[in-house]
Formats: C-alpha cells, sequence, structure tokens
C-alpha cells in the first residue's frame, strides 16, 4: 500500500479546500513562449490546458505543429501549450487575455457567454473518460451504495459533475443524498486515500493513477455510462478569432489530426503517453497515461471529434436542471463549428 503524503492530506482537509479567493495565476508554462515571435510577426497563441488525459490531443497538436516549423525552418510554433492545474485559474487567464485559448468545460463555456463574455468553442478534444472511482478495500459495488457519502468532482460546471446527477438519477437518489466537495483533480487521490473523501469523479488520468497504485478502483465509467460523453472543449476568445483567423484554423487543424492520430494504434498512443508526460507538457509518469490508453482502451477516445448540436443541447438542458446554468443559450452563440467544417487534413510530424 502506498504511502500518502503527509503535506498534500493536510492540505485536503474536507471544509478546508477551496476556502480564500483563488487569484488569477499565470501559465505554469514558458514565459519565453510570449516574447518568441510567430510566422505572422506576432506573439505565438498561448493554449492553455489541464494535465488530464481529456486534453490530451492538446500537447500532441504543439508538438506536432512546432516539429513541422522547425523541419520547415518556419522558426517558433504559433500556438504553445501552457499548463494550468485547475478551472478557475484557467478560466481567468482567457477572460483577462492572459491566454488565447483553452480546453476548457463546456457548460463554462456557456455560462460565460451568458455573461457576455466574447469566447467560442471550435473543436471538441476528447469523447469519454471520466471515472467514478472508490477504495479498494470499500465495500461499495453498486452507485447506491454511495448514498450517504462524500463524493469529490472539479467542479460543478465540470461535465463530470453532470455525469454523477446522471448516474444519482438513475437510482432514484438526489444530491441530498450525498456530500458534494469541490477539488481540483490532482488532489483527489490523496484524498481518497486519505479517507477525506469516500468517492471522486473526474477525468483521467487521475483515476487511473490511484487504480495503478493499487488503493482504488472504478465504480462507473462514461464509456459504459454515457457513451457520447464529451466535457473539454478547445474555447478560443472572439477577438483572437477575428483578428487571427488562419492561426485558429490551423489550430483546430492540428487537434482533430491529434485525435484521429491517436485513435489509429496501440503504437501511437504510447507514443502519445511519452510525449504528453513530458516536462513541457503534463510532467506526470507516462506509464499512468499508458495505463489510461489500454485499461480499457475506450476508456477515452479521441477519433471522432465532430460537433453535434444535439449533444451540446443535452448538456444545456442538464446544466439548467443542475442550475450551473442560469438561462438557455442558443448553440450559435458559443459555438462557431466553421473550423470543423473547413478542416484541412494533415499529417503529424511526431
Amino acid at each position: 500500500m502506498p504511502h500518502a503524503d503527509p503535506v498534500a492530506v493536510h492540505l485536503l482537509r474536507r471544509r478546508q479546500l477551496l476556502k480564500g479567493a483563488l487569484a488569477a495565476a499565470l501559465p505554469l508554462g514558458s514565459s519565453a513562449a510570449f516574447a518568441a515571435s510567430a510566422q505572422d510577426g506576432a506573439p505565438p497563441l498561448a493554449v492553455g490546458g489541464l494535465p488530464v488525459t481529456c486534453n490530451l490531443t492538446l500537447p500532441i497538436a504543439c508538438l506536432a505543429k512546432a516539429n513541422a516549423n522547425a523541419r520547415a525552418g518556419l522558426g517558433p510554433a504559433p500556438f504553445v501549450y501552457h499548463k494550468y492545474s485547475g478551472w478557475p485559474e484557467i478560466k481567468e487567464s482567457l477572460m483577462t487575455g492572459r491566454i488565447q485559448a483553452a480546453y476548457m468545460l463546456a457548460p463554462l463555456v456557456m455560462d460565460l457567454v451568458n455573461s457576455r463574455i466574447p469566447m467560442k468553442i471550435v473543436s471538441l478534444g476528447h469523447r469519454s473518460g471520466a471515472v467514478i472511482m472508490v477504495r479498494t478495500d470499500s465495500t461499495y459495488r453498486r452507485f447506491r451504495d454511495l448514498r450517504g457519502k462524500a463524493i469529490a468532482v472539479p467542479s460543478r460546471f465540470a461535465v463530470d459533475y453532470l455525469f454523477l446527477r446522471k448516474m444519482l438519477a438513475r437510482e432514484g437518489m438526489t444530491l441530498k443524498d450525498v456530500e458534494i466537495i469541490e477539488m481540483n483533480p490532482p488532489d483527489m487521490p490523496a484524498a481518497l486515500y486519505a479517507k477525506a473523501v469516500d468517492a471522486y469523479c473526474t477525468g483521467e488520468p487521475f483515476g487511473a493513477s490511484a487504480q495503478r497504485a493499487g488503493y482504488a478502483r472504478p465504480l462507473a465509467m462514461t464509456r459504459d455510462e454515457w457513451r457520447n460523453y464529451i466535457c473539454c472543449v478547445l474555447t478560443v476568445r472572439e477577438d483572437v478569432i477575428q483578428t487571427r483567423r488562419p492561426l485558429v484554423q490551423d489550430l483546430v487543424n492540428h487537434i482533430q489530426a491529434a485525435g484521429s492520430w491517436l485513435d489509429q494504434s496501440p503504437a501511437n498512443r504510447d507514443k502519445a503517453a511519452g510525449i504528453a508526460g513530458g516536462k513541457a507538457f503534463f510532467n506526470q509518469d507516462p506509464k499512468i497515461i499508458k495505463f489510461v490508453m489500454e485499461n480499457p482502451q475506450d476508456r477515452v477516445t479521441y477519433g471522432d471529434l465532430r460537433m453535434i448540436r444535439d449533444e451540446f443541447d443535452e448538456l444545456m438542458q442538464l446544466s439548467l436542471e443542475a442550475r450551473t446554468l442560469k438561462k438557455p443559450i442558443a448553440y450559435e452563440r458559443y459555438v462557431d463549428d466553421s473550423f470543423v467544417k473547413s478542416l484541412q487534413p494533415l499529417k503529424l510530424i511526431l
């Protein structure tokens, strides 16, 4: 049995997890990227993402573009990856312009646009990839066994939270039957190990890391319960769409190509684990990412990144029911699917 970090455990006390104001954080990526000049003479787009497997297409796309530019002698890549640790920080940085694009929670984008924050979803990043994890030594065998228990979710805007609500409804339960705790995904495995929570619902690899360590197991997976699940979506500020449209198209081309490449073969997924695990991207053990890719192989999928209106409408309706979205919003107000419709297939250089 692994030993939990006592410092991490101390920081994860139940009612102290999100106390205090969350200041907008500077991106964790290299600040030198902002000083570098891209092909069009402007600084490269800073694209934010979390170190979660649902965001795996982003580091693959960024590396492929950097390699293509280097091979062609074109200088630095026009878009670069910046790592964040939580949704509040990435949201604030996108709103203030510290980054120009990001992988965001789809319901959060809907809410921001409803609040007149100008941004648009331009591509999906993945499908499936969320799990509900419990301790290996727990007696929980069915979701209904979590009645009266504490369950961590990344955010009430997260689609993981909507997944949890779907499971509650399926068992005839309500939010009154469980205790919901908001927590950054990287903190969840330690919280479960320390018994600060009884279960957690999040995207990978934070389920797989605890499972691989031996002290946790999946109780439910979106691959089994919600096959058309989408969560993280590529979101771009509208001023960037208006002023640097060819660059946004290039980014979408590379994201979509990365998705197709990832689902082409197990060898590609192995290579992706090595790329994403590096210090320039997730800074994680590649073996954990590889574990996600293999247990089972469709734990997260990337090959079908179509923008389907009905799926977004379902997310909107679920968010309205969850009261994380105050009023309906038209698809066209928060989605710009013209980039996917104008997709230019390409071969990645990795």
